[in-house]
């Protein structure tokens, strides 16, 4: 027996013998050839072949998974398509009279290490769809097989060095009961196809496809992000009670699905949460989301080859209004730029793109953009109780400019005769440390704040969260960021607005009591973790936890915190 340790990417155990997803062998050798014709004619060849292929999983990831999912798959059809990645492998096999292998190769490597040296991890993930595409249609250039998952007939753990989104999409979960990888994250296709389908997956464990054989068995905890190998008869009874418990635990959350959220001592707080499209919105409702704290709008920029219409977003803006009734929608205003690149966009190389011309920065130079926006939001504002919330504020004069675009565009709207919602509240991301040190004044003029501690927390401990050297200076519990939090929530409270979070510290089981002690209004997160910390909070007692608050803001460091929580909430 052992064990193996990895990223928790979905809840669950899964108990079941190894299948090893091999992936077909695509060498070959560098070629000269005569006719180039012929040769451009068996890519040609390939690339309908994939596409064909790729048409017939997304209709099967449709049907299993949702529209939202199968989304992916257009994605990869307009790689299939797209004239910068064909017309360069085209060029080479006409310049170089190489083979069609040999030129497919050369230019897809040079794209994948263009988008792996990207900083944003959004964009590094997009080398995984080049290569999974690629790979496919280098198979049929050399006449292999290609796996095909979906032809697993008995209950296995699949074990491969990282699943592609098209492998993930043909996982029949009534017999594929969970998966193992050697690399990816949390954020990974991967990974959120797993949430989807709830097939318990631990991905980054560098070596699992070195450490199993096929047929051995194998246990994934994608709780404690665990895989023991070839386990002991009482290891294995162990574990099936630990995955009896949670399928009571489930249970039990789904009870509290209607509920709201309420503490021990009657403290009602809203727990909402992060969406990237319209179809997101069902696993809200099924997990009993009391709203949406953060819809993020650039998914609807990215896949394209040009800017989404007015229409195209006042569409996908109203089916989550309208699906989500009187529940708030908070909608994030366009965050691109920098480190999250649109190919039709000629936007600028930077040093430092989190740093640099993105979010609200673009959006007040790009007012074209900007204003189909927010003139395709307000068109839906009748349909539900939207928000509007904009990203990256730094200072007054910033959020006064978009506040005033977004003010002049419902004039002209009224004055064409299109009905506009009176009572939509407009907020700002906090995610920059300045904002949040002069969050009172900021409280005057806002209608609500969102904290954003994804970046908050990596700009005020200058700690790239990308970076895997430094990570261990991205500490959600450190004093510094607590002083902050509470900060904000103080300014809003004191002008008689509400405060909420949308980064990943808002479903931190840790975090949870420290940010219910410090008087967060509004807990956003991804929707599974709903129920969960809806149960969290109906045992804490929010005026105990307040009574540690000036203990807390006043510890040296991050494991002090920590360690001070888990002895009072008993973690």
């Amino acid at each position: 027996m052992s064990n193996l340790k990895g990223i928790a990417a979905s809840s669950g155990i899964a108990i079941a013998k190894a299948y090893k997803l091999a992936v077909p062998d695509l060498s070959f050798k560098k070629e000269s050839i005569k006719d180039a014709t012929k040769e451009i004619e068996r890519l040609t060849n390939a690339l309908e072949v994939s596409k064909s292929e790729l048409e017939k999983i997304k209709e099967h990831a449709r049907a299993s998974l949702g529209d939202e999912h199968a989304e992916i798959f257009s994605a990869h059809l307009l790689v299939l398509s797209d004239p910068e990645l064909i017309n360069p492998i085209k060029d080479k096999i006409e310049s170089e009279q190489v083979n069609a292998e040999f030129a497919l190769d050369e230019t897809a490597q040079m794209f994948i290490q263009m988008f792996e040296n990207m900083d944003n991890e959004y964009m590094r993930e997009r080398a995984a769809d080049i290569k999974d595409v690629t790979k496919r249609v280098m198979a049929h250039l050399l006449n292999v097989s290609f796996p095909n998952p979906a032809l697993i007939n008995e209950e296995v753990v699949v074990i491969a060095e990282d699943l592609t989104p098209s492998d993930t999409a043909q996982l029949n979960k009534q017999f594929v009961k969970g998966f193992t990888t050697n690399i990816g994250g949390r954020t990974s296709h991967s990974a959120i196809m797993a949430r989807s389908l709830e097939i318990p997956a631990v991905v980054g464990t560098k070596e699992v496809t070195a450490k199993i054989n096929d047929g051995d068995f194998v246990i994934v905890d994608g709780i404690d992000g665990e895989v023991i190998i070839n386990p002991s008869d009482d290891v294995i009874a162990s574990y099936k009670e630990k995955l009896q418990q949670f399928e009571q635990q489930k249970q039990e959350w789904a009870k509290l699905k209607d509920e709201p959220t309420v503490s021990a001592d009657g403290t009602h707080v809203e727990l909402v949460a992060n969406i990237g499209t319209p179809e997101d919105v069902t696993g809200v409702l099924n997990n009993g989301g009391e709203g949406v704290g953060l819809y993020r709008t650039e998914f609807l920029y990215m896949g394209k080859k040009e800017l989404p219409t007015e229409e195209e977003q006042f569409e996908s803006y109203k089916a989550v209004l309208e699906q989500m009734g009187d529940k708030p929608v908070v909608v994030r205003t366009l965050d691109i730029g920098g480190d999250k690149e649109l190919p039709y966009l000629e936007l600028p190389e930077e040093m430092n793109p989190f740093l640099g011309y993105r979010a609200i920065r673009l959006c007040l130079e790009r007012d074209d953009i900007f204003r189909t926006q927010l003139r395709a939001l307000l068109r839906a504002s009748v349909f539900g109780n939207l928000k509007i919330m904009f990203p990256m504020i730094a200072t007054l004069d910033e959020f006064r400019q978009a506040k005033a675009l977004l003010l002049e565009e419902k004039e002209k709207l009224v004055a064409e005769g299109v009905e506009v919602s009176d009572a939509i509240e407009i907020g700002i991301m906090v995610e920059i440390p300045s904002t949040a040190v002069i969050a009172r004044q900021f409280a005057k003029e806002v209608d609500f704040f969102s904290i954003g501690t994804n970046d908050l927390i990596q700009y005020t401990l200058a700690a790239d969260r990308m970076n895997e050297r430094v990570s261990y200076l991205y500490q959600p519990y450190h004093p510094a960021i607590l002083n902050l939090v509470h900060n904000v929530i103080e300014a809003a409270h004191a002008e008689g607005k509400w405060a909420g979070m949308c980064g990943e510290m808002a479903g931190d089981s840790i975090a949870i009591p420290i940010l219910l002690g410090l008087g967060l209004d509004e807990f956003s997160m991804s929707a599974t973790s709903i129920l969960p910390a809806r149960t969290q909070i109906k045992g804490l007692s929010k005026e105990e936890l307040a009574s540690y608050k000036d203990t807390l803001l006043n510890m040296n460091t991050a494991d002090e915190v920590e360690a001070f929580i888990r002895e009072k909430t008993n973690q």
